[in-house]
């Protein structure tokens, strides 16, 4: 009697821990307009099959795949989508043929989106583990290769075949994404996921092609074994020559923070890192750094009504790059301060005085240095602002902070200029 009073205490159990079909990231990206040059190569999207790999974060045995098309002037067909394990993180095609599911919208196989639309899938029972690789293949009907939605800083590699093929042997080569968005996993109500917002620095330029060594895959490793961390996902919303304000590329910060924050599923924590290609652009770093400290106060106080911790991570160096001046490390040196004191933010990733030179504390260390350009870091700078992160952050249990300051007003009514706030 005691036995099955016991086993139906743990189905209770289990039920309420996903009582409300709890759903979380395990991977996703930044969608945009995708570059001419980063188009599709021949033989194109439409009425082919392509093959892309991505790496998630937390496992899970249930999951569902968003699709965008929001970047696009037309419709794209899809007739199409199975998921698998694949055998590499992006630098073979090869599947676990036994693992193949197939993934239904509405309970068909296709769907089309119509142009600036999205699909979500029907969640397909899919046993993922944390940090497994997974291949995404879809197969096309009508569809552009001239107006893609994409993420072309994939820093992984793509596979696309003539047809409706699962035979990749000897597709075309392409390290770019499209059409792929989100993918999530049903988990228990204490998993949850941080969603980065960033640039290239966050995007991974300067990490490995097929290595998966951003420091944003960094900080999901050691999440993943620290045990009081170990259900929490991370998302990378970076998108490279990305802004806060306006343009750059890919839509703004400030334009695209609800749809890459808040509309994530299951984000309890956010990391707020982008500024320097705003600063390296700017005619006055002060003020251009108080309008992104206007922008940042908005998204906190968004994410505090939503209950979402929000922590600031500083702008690390870039003495020595053609963004540099006086005027524009000024700028870094407001926000970087204003990040440091502020009673806003949640917690403070310091990411400046991880990497700078303790002789030169306004320039990078040389060891971190990607292709010398004194602004992106290489693997190593990447391992070590990952790894620099306190784990601590993703425990917290205390009071979100402040929604607001009484020091200097550092950009409400300066950033209305940029006609969002």
């Amino acid at each position: 009697m005691k036995k099955t009073v016991l086993f139906l205490v743990c189905l209770f159990t289990v039920g309420i821990a996903f009582a409300d079909n709890h759903w979380v990231g395990t991977w996703g990206t930044a969608p945009q307009l995708v570059e001419s040059h980063n188009n599709p190569p021949s033989p194109g999207l439409g009425n082919n099959s392509l093959r892309q790999i991505v790496q998630v974060s937390i496992g899970g045995e249930k999951v569902r795949l968003k699709l965008t098309n929001e970047f696009s002037s037309g419709a794209t067909e899809i007739k199409a989508v199975e998921l698998a394990l694949a055998k590499t993180a992006g630098s073979s095609a090869e599947i676990d043929e036994t693992s193949t599911v197939s993934l239904t919208f509405g309970g068909k196989a296709g769907v089309t989106m119509p142009a600036k639309g999205t699909a979500v899938s029907d969640p397909v029972g899919f046993k993922i583990g944390a940090r497994q690789n997974v291949a995404i293949t879809i197969h096309y009907g009508s569809a552009s290769s001239t107006s893609v939605s994409g993420h072309p800083g994939s820093r992984t590699t793509s596979y696309l075949k003539a047809g409706n093929t699962n035979d990749f042997s000897d597709a075309v080569k392409t390290d770019h994404w499209y059409t792929i968005q989100t993918l999530e996993v049903e988990a228990p109500e204490t998993a949850g996921a941080v969603a980065i917002l960033g640039n290239s620095i966050t995007d991974g330029r300067g990490s490995t092609t097929n290595q998966q060594n951003r420091w944003a895959d960094v900080l999901s490793r050691r999440l993943l074994e620290n045990e009081p961390t170990k259900q929490v996902g991370v998302l990378n919303m970076g998108i490279g020559g990305n802004c806060v304000l306006g343009g750059g590329l890919g839509p703004a910060a400030v334009n695209r923070y609800q749809r890459d924050l808040f509309g994530q599923e299951g984000v309890k924590w956010i990391i707020l890192f982008e500024a320097v290609n705003d600063l390296g652009g700017s005619r006055n770093g002060v003020q251009t750094a108080k309008s992104i400290i206007g922008v940042y106060k908005q998204i906190i106080r968004e994410a505090h009504q939503k209950g979402i911790y929000v922590f600031g991570a500083t702008i690390t160096p870039f003495k020595g790059n053609n963004y540099y001046s006086v005027d524009h490390e000024n700028g870094r040196s407001t926000l970087n301060k204003w990040i440091r004191t502020t009673k806003m933010l949640d917690g403070v990733i310091d990411f400046d005085k991880a990497v700078r030179n303790p002789e030169d504390t306004i320039a990078m260390q040389s060891q971190f240095l990607f292709e010398n350009d004194w602004l992106h870091l290489n693997a190593k700078g990447y391992e070590t602002m990952g790894g620099c992160i306190d784990l601590d952050l993703f425990t917290k249990t205390d009071a979100l902070a402040a929604d607001d300051e009484e020091d200097e007003a550092y950009g409400e009514a300066v950033s209305r200029q940029w006609g969002r706030l």
